[in-house]
C-alpha cells in the first residue's frame, strides 16, 4: 500500500518508524500524569493497522482514540480501561481499514517543539486517526455502552 493512504508505513529508511520510537522516548519520559504515551500508542496502533493486526489491537487503539478526543480521557484513564477489558473475554469486532488513515502523521508530531507544541500536535494526531475511521464509529459506541462505558 502507498504512503499516500497509510503515512509512513512503508516509507524508505524506516523514518516514520525511527519518528515513533523517539516520540515513544520522549512520551515515557513525559513524567506528566495524563499519561499521554497511551495516546501515541493507540494512534500509531490504528494508523498502521492491516488485515494482520489482532482485532484486540485495533479496538483498543479506537476505543482508546474515542475517549481521548471524543470524551477527553487521559491516557491513564484509558489505561486502565484496557486493562479491565484485558481480563475479560470478548468476541472483538472486525474494522474495516479505511484507505485514508488521517492526515497527520508522526513526523509531524515530531517536528513540533517539545512541550506544549509537541503535546497539542500528539491530539491533533490523535483526532486525525480517529475521524480517519469514522464509519467504525458507531461500532465503537456501541462496544463501549454495552460495557457500560
Amino acid at each position: 500500500m502507498a504512503n499516500a493512504t497509510r503515512p509512513g508505513r512503508d516509507d524508505e529508511g524506516g523514518s516514520e518508524q525511527v519518528a515513533y520510537e523517539e516520540l515513544q522516548c520522549y512520551t515515557l519520559a513525559h513524567g506528566g500524569p495524563g499519561f499521554i504515551h497511551q495516546h501515541v500508542v493507540d494512534a500509531w496502533a490504528a494508523q498502521h493497522a492491516d488485515e494482520q493486526t489482532p482485532r484486540i489491537g485495533l479496538t483498543f487503539a479506537l476505543v482508546g482514540l474515542y475517549l481521548h478526543v471524543g470524551r477527553g480521557w487521559s491516557g491513564r484513564q484509558v489505561q486502565r480501561l484496557h486493562m479491565l477489558f484485558g481480563q475479560r473475554k470478548h468476541d472483538w469486532p472486525a474494522f474495516p481499514l479505511p484507505p485514508d488513515r488521517g492526515s497527520v502523521t508522526v513526523r509531524q508530531v515530531m517536528a513540533a517543539s517539545p512541550g506544549p507544541d509537541r503535546d497539542c500536535a500528539i491530539d491533533a494526531w490523535c483526532a486525525s486517526v480517529w475521524a480517519a475511521f469514522h464509519d467504525s464509529h458507531d461500532t465503537v459506541l456501541d462496544l463501549l455502552e454495552r460495557q457500560g462505558v
